[in-house]
């Protein structure tokens, strides 16, 4: 599980460096040049930091459940496998790669980013009241957690699959800063430890 964290915080620092990236740029230009794109990025880079986050625990943890190193859900019991890794989970039974590749499978079109969706996620390894205690963790309520995250989702949609385009201006994108885009990574990584911390 660690390892997933792991990965996570490297990501984070990656998007990170685009915020030190901007403030470099903007602090040795004219504001005629505009470095707003760049906030756009670190926003998107964030948001797939959580989803990729949520993806690597997801599938570490129902490994460990199917191998008894955890507990084994409602959710996880109810996880379809196909026959054919069912087929070659008998042939070779040592393995759990068929199980690996099935999750994969399974997950690698679903986004984990709205709430919903990462609790649906996590109940495949964890029997948690997700956002309960996650808000208890981040001294926020329940429902403003949910929100607050599925504003930034909204806005990190808009910037990834409307070129972040204010449609009743055309030709003019829906304006971004600075503060904004620290506050929704910061945000996001509160979330992540939480998350970590509820599911240990």
């Amino acid at each position: 599980m660690q390892s997933a964290l792991n990965q996570f915080q490297e990501n984070i620092t990656r998007v990170r460096s685009l915020g030190s990236l901007y403030k470099r740029i903007r602090n040795q230009t004219t504001s005629i040049l505009d470095l707003s794109d760049i906030l756009r990025a670190e926003l998107v880079l964030g948001v797939s930091a959580l989803d990729q986050y949520i993806h690597e625990i997801t599938r570490i943890g129902m490994i460990e459940a199917y191998k008894n190193n955890r507990n084994q859900t409602d959710a996880f019991k109810k996880f379809d496998c196909s026959l054919e890794n069912i087929i070659q989970s008998h042939q070779d039974p040592s393995t759990i790669t068929w199980l690996d590749n099935e999750i994969r499978k399974k997950h690698g079109w679903l986004a984990f980013e709205q709430p919903d969706k990462i609790a649906d996620a996590i109940r495949l390894i964890s029997d948690v009241k997700l956002w309960e205690e996650v808000s208890v963790l981040i001294n926020k309520n329940p429902q403003d957690t949910k929100d607050k995250l599925k504003e930034i989702v909204i806005r990190r949609n808009k910037i990834a699959h409307e070129a972040d385009i204010d449609h009743s201006h055309p030709n003019t994108l829906w304006p971004i800063d600075e503060k904004y885009v620290d506050e929704s990574i910061n945000f996001i990584e509160q979330i992540v430890n939480a998350i970590h911390n509820v599911i240990k």
